[in-house]
């Protein structure tokens, strides 16, 4: 590997297809966690695993990608794609440690006591923020996903293949 290439293929291109399938799967993961119990006690705690994996794979993508930046003429299109990837960070940040922490909760509020009132009260409280956020977060970062993804796949093809066969 030299800097963020391999075998002469930059890094950003083959990470952002991880990037690209593991947001919407950590968001659906979360979201089925957060609204379906037993889809939580299926999926244990591989939805935390997944946002464990994006937390760390998302800064990684976006270097790679800084690095092919300078590597690349500059565009408008490729500048575009360099500023909506940058957005994409906080979301996805956002979706990891809320995957992580649903897990955490869920985890440790099964071994509670459930006999108190106000314990199941507070228990549905916390259990309702986190699906109307994992809801909210999971569908931004997908949305912005597909937006970043949208916008490199511009920055790539746009005017530079034929839709015509050529012979």
């Amino acid at each position: 590997m030299d800097g963020y290439a391999i075998n002469g293929l930059p890094l950003h291109v083959l990470l952002v297809h991880a990037v690209v399938v593991l947001v919407p799967l950590t968001a659906l993961g979360l979201v089925l966690s957060a609204l379906w119990p037993a889809a939580r006690r299926r999926l244990g705690f591989v939805t935390a695993l997944l946002g464990l994996a994006l937390i760390a794979l998302v800064p990684l993508t976006t270097q790679a990608g800084q690095w092919l930046k300078s590597r690349v003429a500059s565009t408008p299109l490729v500048e575009t794609h360099a500023s909506l990837g940058d957005r994409l960070w906080p979301w996805s940040l956002a979706l990891g440690i809320l995957a992580i922490a649903s897990w955490l909760w869920y985890f440790f509020a099964a071994r509670r006591d459930h006999r108190h009132t106000s314990h199941r009260r507070a228990r549905r409280a916390v259990a309702t923020v986190i699906a109307i956020l994992a809801v909210v977060v999971g569908g931004v970062v997908t949305y912005q996903t597909i937006v970043v993804g949208e916008s490199g796949t511009r920055a790539v093809w746009e005017n530079s293949f034929s839709e015509t066969e050529l012979d």
